[in-house]
C-alpha cells in the first residue's frame, strides 16, 4: 500500500468514541437502587405493622436469600466487565456472544440457589441463630423466596448486558415497572383486600415472583428492539466454555471478594440474631435506612466500573485514572452528607417503623455511627469496582481478606459480645473494616498499581479484534 493509501485509510477510519458519561449511567443506577431499597423498605415496614418478629423474620430471610445469591456474583463480577471491555474495543459479536454466555450460566446458578432456599431454608435460619419466635415466620417465607431467586438471576444477567451497552434508562424502566407491580401485589396479598386473605410474609414472595417474571418478559423485548439480542432456546441452558472463560477470569475473584463479605457480614447478623428477637429487629430497621445512605456510593460504583471497563478497551488509561479520582472525590462528599442528614432525621425516620422508644434511640445511635462508616465504604465502592474493570481484580481478594474475617466477622463478636457493646460494636466493626479496605484499595489505585493489568487487558481485547478483522476479510474457499 502506497504513502497515500495509508494516509486515505487513515482519514477513514473511525475515530475513538467519546467516553459514556457518568453521570448519565449513574442517576438511571441511583434510581434503580432507590426503588429497590424504598421496596424492601416497605416490605420491612408491613412485616413490622403485623409485629417485631414478623420484621425480624423478614429481614433475616432476606438477608439468607442475598447471601444464596452471592452465587451468581460469580458470573455477575464478570459479565459487565467483559463486556464493556469489549464494546469499548469495537468487538460486538464478542460482546453477544457473552450474552448469550451469561444467560446459560445464570440458569444454571440460579436454579441451585432456588433449590438451596426451598430444601435448606429451616437449617440455614438455624445456622443465623433465628431466635425461637422467629424461626416458624421465616422458614415458609425463605422457601417462598425460592422461584424469585432464580427469576433474579436472569434479569441480573440481562439488566448487566444492557447497562454494558449504555442502555442504562431502559435497564431503569424494567425496574419501575417491576416494583410498582411488586408493591401493588405486596399490599394485598400480605395483608389481605376483599376475598383475597391475608398471606404475611410469603404473599410479600408471591408478590416478588410475580413482578419478575414481567420483569423478564420487558428485558427480553429491550433485548430485541434495543440491542438486537434474541436468545435462542438453547442459550437457556447451553453454557459455551471460551466465553464463560473470559466472564470468570474477572468474576471468579469479583465473586471471592464478594462472598467473602457476604460470609463475615452474616457472621454479624449471626451475632445480632443471638441478642434477641428486638435487637434483631433493630438491626433490620438500621440496615434499611442505611440501604439509602449507601445508594449514591452503589450507583457511583456501578457507573465507574462501567465507563472505566469501556476506557480500558479503547487503551485510554489516563482517562479512566482521572474518572476515578473525580468520582470519589464527589462521592466522599455526598457519603458525608447524606449519612449526616440521615442521622439528624433518625428519630423521624425510625418512627415509620416501630413505637417503641428504646429501639428508636438504638436505631438513632447506629445512624450516627454510619456517617463515620459510609465514607470509608465509598472508597470500597468505587475503586474496588474501578479495579476489577481494569481487570486487577485478584487485588481485592488478597487484600480485604485478612479485615473481612478479623475485622468484620471476628470484631462483631469481639466488640458486640465480648466487650458488651451490643449493637453499636457491630457497626464500629462495619466502619473499621471498611476504612481498612478502602484505604488499601485506594492505595493500589493511587500507585497505579492496576496499570499492567489494565495495559494485558487492552492487549487481550485488541488482539483479539485484529483476529475478528482477519477472519472476516479473509477470502471464501469454494468447493471444486
Amino acid at each position: 500500500m502506497s504513502t497515500s493509501d495509508h494516509a486515505k485509510a487513515h482519514a477513514q477510519a473511525p475515530a475513538t468514541p467519546p467516553a459514556p458519561r457518568l453521570l448519565s449511567l449513574a442517576w438511571p443506577l441511583f434510581m434503580e437502587l432507590w426503588l429497590a431499597i424504598a421496596l424492601g423498605m416497605v416490605g420491612t415496614a408491613l412485616a413490622a405493622r403485623i409485629s417485631d418478629a414478623s420484621a425480624a423474620a423478614f429481614a433475616l430471610s432476606v438477608q439468607v436469600s442475598a447471601t444464596l445469591f452471592i452465587l451468581f456474583r460469580v458470573i455477575g463480577a464478570g459479565v459487565s466487565v467483559v463486556l464493556t471491555q469489549n464494546l469499548g474495543a469495537g468487538r460486538r459479536a464478542a460482546a453477544d456472544a457473552v450474552a448469550r454466555a451469561v444467560l446459560g450460566a445464570s440458569s444454571w446458578v440460579g436454579g441451585l440457589t432456588a433449590l438451596a432456599a426451598l430444601l435448606m431454608a429451616a437449617p440455614l435460619l438455624r445456622l443465623m441463630n433465628a431466635p425461637p419466635e422467629v424461626l416458624p415466620l421465616a422458614t415458609p417465607f425463605l422457601q417462598a423466596l425460592a422461584p424469585a431467586l432464580l427469576l433474579d438471576a436472569w434479569n441480573a444477567s440481562m439488566s448487566s448486558v444492557m447497562r454494558a451497552h449504555l442502555r442504562s434508562r431502559e435497564a431503569l424502566a424494567v425496574v419501575v415497572v417491576m416494583q410498582i407491580c411488586h408493591l401493588l401485589l405486596a399490599l394485598p396479598l400480605m395483608l389481605g383486600w376483599g376475598p383475597l386473605p391475608a398471606l404475611g410474609l410469603p404473599g410479600f414472595a408471591v408478590a416478588l415472583a410475580l413482578s419478575r417474571a414481567l420483569g423478564l418478559a420487558l428485558h427480553l423485548f429491550f433485548w430485541r428492539v434495543r440491542l438486537g439480542i434474541v436468545p435462542r432456546w438453547g442459550d437457556w441452558w447451553r453454557v459455551p466454555g471460551p466465553e464463560l472463560a473470559a466472564v470468570l477470569h474477572i468474576g471468579l475473584p469479583g465473586a471471592a471478594e464478594n462472598i467473602a463479605y457476604r460470609l463475615a457480614f452474616m457472621v454479624s447478623v449471626g451475632v445480632a440474631a443471638g441478642l434477641g428477637a428486638t435487637v434483631l429487629a433493630t438491626q433490620a430497621y438500621a440496615l434499611q435506612l442505611m440501604g439509602f445512605v449507601m445508594m449514591f456510593g452503589i450507583a457511583t460504583g456501578f457507573a465507574v466500573e462501567i465507563v472505566v471497563g469501556h476506557l480500558i478497551g479503547a487503551g485510554r488509561l489516563h482517562a479512566a485514572h482521572s474518572l476515578v479520582r473525580r468520582a470519589l472525590a464527589r462521592g466522599l462528599v455526598v457519603s458525608v452528607v447524606v449519612a449526616a442528614s440521615a442521622a439528624l432525621a433518625g428519630p423521624w425516620l425510625m418512627s415509620w417503623f416501630t413505637q417503641d422508644p428504646d429501639i428508636i434511640a438504638a436505631g438513632v445511635t447506629l445512624l450516627w455511627l454510619t456517617v463515620l462508616l459510609e465514607p470509608g465504604r465509598t472508597f470500597n465502592l468505587v475503586v474496588i469496582n474501578a479495579l476489577r474493570a481494569a481487570g486487577d481484580a485478584r487485588y481485592p481478594v488478597i487484600a480485604g481478606a485478612a479485615s473481612m474475617l478479623l475485622v468484620l466477622a471476628g470484631g462483631s463478636w469481639v466488640l458486640a459480645v465480648y466487650l458488651d457493646l451490643g449493637l453499636p460494636g457491630l457497626w464500629i466493626a462495619y466502619a473499621l473494616d471498611e476504612w481498612i479496605r478502602g484505604l488499601l484499595m485506594w492505595r493500589r489505585w493511587a500507585t497505579q498499581a492496576w496499570v499492567p493489568s489494565a495495559r494485558a487487558a487492552h492487549r487481550r481485547v485488541r488482539a483479539a479484534k485484529v483476529s475478528d478483522c482477519a477472519t472476516s476479510s479473509a477470502p471464501a474457499v469454494t468447493p471444486g
